[in-house]
């Protein structure tokens, strides 16, 4: 199978290329596609030295599928011309998550939606994939009324100059700044730009990706972004409102349960999902888990999961997997 990765030379295209790799995905032929710049360099895949090729040229080579991610720009304006020659587009970026004529896809979830009617696919964003692998089963047996979350997201969510912006921080060095502020040694209560009604970009996708994802708009979601000096996964404190009773041994039975989530829960001993844990592994990890005695069937749980993998790359990845 012709695969085309387009962003193969940035922090989540490399993750893909790696991803690729270790699940065996049939690639007959890999076409990485860059910017300019990059163009002619080779990238490393499966121990061969292939060359970067221009977006045009990739669309030539006609690939089977296309992952995309490059931003959401490239995306609106490439996505399309791939699609047209036959070519099936996954895309990592924003641009076409919440367009009603496109799928927004977590393969545990709602990948039973696909069709091979679906030319482009849209890849939920990082924060928003973690939360709804969590949420979903919980939803589907208690149905949740409301949503409260809290983000304590990884620098390589930003991408390469804000990993390097915190190491050289952390060295004291001078470096280009990728945030308003220091990373390293604070927290930014800002992810993404912010918009007209106080909530930034970020925190809108958690409220919008989540409702369209469950495919139920009464579930509330409201969320706070905040950018911590992390390397190796998302954390995310959630709050959840239940329509229907529970008991707290039945969370824990579906979570144990639920494909691709790991429940890490013995705070007596210290075992709760960190992103040094996370880091690096294709798991969506859960604990902290406890009935909030302030509001009746409600639920605070942690959720922490590599960014770079399930958060994007390996989540990419799994759709392409459903039309293998």
């Amino acid at each position: 199978m012709k695969i085309a990765v387009v962003g193969a030379t940035g922090l989540v295209g490399q993750v893909m290329l790696k991803v690729l790799e270790e699940r065996n995905f049939p690639v007959t032929e890999l076409i990485p596609v860059a910017s300019e710049k990059n163009v002619g360099k080779t990238i490393l895949f499966k121990n061969q030295e292939v060359k970067i090729v221009p977006l045009q040229v990739a669309v030539d080579l006609k690939p089977t599928i296309a992952i995309f991610s490059a931003g959401g720009a490239v995306s609106l304006e490439w996505a399309p011309r791939f699609a047209e020659v036959g070519c099936r587009v996954i895309d990592n970026s924003s641009a076409w998550r919440m367009d009603p004529t496109k799928k927004l896809i977590v393969p545990e979830v709602n990948g039973h939606l696909l069709t091979a009617e679906d030319m482009i696919i849209a890849n939920p964003n990082c924060s928003t994939i973690q939360m709804v692998m969590v949420l979903a089963p919980l939803h589907k047996e208690f149905k949740a009324k409301r949503v409260v979350i809290s983000t304590y997201q990884s620098v390589t969510g930003t991408g390469a100059k804000a990993v390097a912006q915190l190491m050289s921080e952390r060295k004291g060095e001078n470096a280009e700044k990728v945030y308003p502020h220091p990373i390293d040694l604070n927290c930014i209560p800002q992810c993404d730009v912010f918009l007209d009604n106080g909530y930034t970009k970020e925190e809108m996708k958690l409220t919008n990706e989540t409702i369209k994802i469950l495919g139920d708009p009464g579930v509330k979601v409201t969320a706070t972004a905040v950018r911590v000096p992390v390397i190796g996964g998302h954390s995310e404190s959630v709050n959840i409102e239940f329509e229907k009773p529970f008991e707290i041994e039945q969370i824990f039975e579906i979570l144990s349960k639920t494909k691709g989530v790991k429940v890490l829960d013995n705070p007596q001993k210290s075992i709760y999902p960190m992103p040094i844990i996370a880091n690096g592994n294709d798991e969506v990890y859960v604990g902290r888990v406890r009935r909030d005695f302030t509001k009746e069937n409600s639920l605070n749980l942690w959720i922490v999961a590599d960014n770079l993998r399930k958060g994007a790359a390996t989540n990419a990845i799994q759709i392409a997997e459903i039309f293998v």
